[in-house]
């Protein structure tokens, strides 16, 4: 099975988000906590779909469980970044590596 990939950037409801990480579906939705609780929106992709909610029956039934792209809209970015813990530095140069493939 391979892995989902997701792009960096897409346009979502008319605005620009960019994609934070790729990650396993229980892990985004705590990390959807953390920037919920900070004033972030939040958005996971699966292949299948957009989720704003989180859907506690899909995860209590063993719906999609797999990896997801979590979206922040662009304008939220650096202040989703700092809630999460990322450092503005490694995130750059993790940005200019993806441009550079």
């Amino acid at each position: 099975m391979t892995r989902a990939t997701y792009e960096d950037r897409v346009m979502y409801q008319g605005d620009v988000w960019v994609r934070v990480d790729t990650l396993p579906r229980l892990l985004a939705e705590g990390w959807r906590r953390s920037l919920s609780d900070g004033g972030v929106v939040s958005v996971v992709r699966t292949p299948f779909q957009w989720a704003m909610g989180s859907p506690v029956i899909e995860i209590e039934t063993g719906g999609y469980m797999g990896d997801v792209g979590l979206y922040v809209p662009e304008v939220q970015l650096a202040e989703a970044l700092e809630l999460l813990g990322f450092e503005p530095e490694a995130v750059a140069a993790e940005t200019d590596d993806r441009t550079e493939d």
